[in-house]
């Protein structure tokens, strides 16, 4: 049975980074904590371009997200993800408005990017840490601007991470003929869009509703041997 540290070291990175935030909240003016946010968000709208721009095969990706979306709606994930976000915060008699957000919104940015795929791999395949534990450093400081203005829900986002990079350790220990450097870049395409909605979402831009997008990343992995 393979321990999966990295994923317990990104989990734990994340509580420190939004115990921190939370920590801090009292001590920005609302103005400074309003910049930093946007701040936060035209950098994860640049990373999720940079991510979509090295695919080289977007008809996948366009069939992808449109598979993706119709099955996430048929699923509705965000209303379930809401729901379980709601729980908790009614479990922890939370009065902030935005904890159920925070938790949505950070689970899916820490879940949707390369570095959980490829890191987690290594991990599994290389017994090589490396990835997931400079992961762990961003995901902290991420989580503690979040923390912020969203406050403990970010904090709770370390679960659905922890698990989610676990289960794909244990999958590309038993799965690492199938994800070939092609098609982790045409997977990282698709997760790149997910991550400029998110973006987006920040910016006050639109509101994507994203994890009933997360579909589409597994869509990807079941076309990307026909897109080689």
């Amino acid at each position: 049975m393979i321990l999966p540290i990295g994923p317990l070291v990104n989990g734990a990175a994340i509580v420190a980074g939004g115990l921190l935030g939370l920590a801090l909240h009292g001590r920005f003016p609302d103005r400074v904590r309003a910049t930093m946010f946007h701040a936060l968000g035209l950098s994860i709208l640049l990373i999720g371009l940079k991510m979509a721009l090295t695919g080289n095969a977007p008809l996948l990706v366009v069939m992808s997200m449109l598979a993706g979306a119709v099955a996430g709606e048929i699923l509705d994930i965000e209303r379930l993800m809401a729901r379980a976000g709601d729980a908790v915060k009614a479990h922890l008699h939370s009065d902030n408005a935005l904890f159920t957000d925070g938790l949505v919104t950070a689970s899916v940015i820490f879940c949707t990017g390369t570095m959980a795929i490829l890191g987690s791999f290594d991990e599994a395949l290389k017994n090589d840490h490396t990835l997931l534990f400079a992961k762990a450093a961003l995901d902290g400081s991420v989580a503690l601007i979040l923390a912020t203005t969203h406050g403990a829900g970010v904090l709770l986002s370390c679960l659905p991470v922890a698990l989610y990079e676990a289960a794909l350790v244990y999958l590309g220990a038993t799965a690492q003929g199938y994800f070939t450097p092609d098609r982790l870049t045409q997977l990282t395409a698709v997760g790149g869009l997910l991550i400029v909605a998110i973006g987006l979402n920040m910016l006050g831009l639109l509101k994507i509703r994203v994890a009933n997008l997360l579909p589409a990343m597994v869509v990807a992995v079941v076309l990307a041997p026909w897109f080689g």
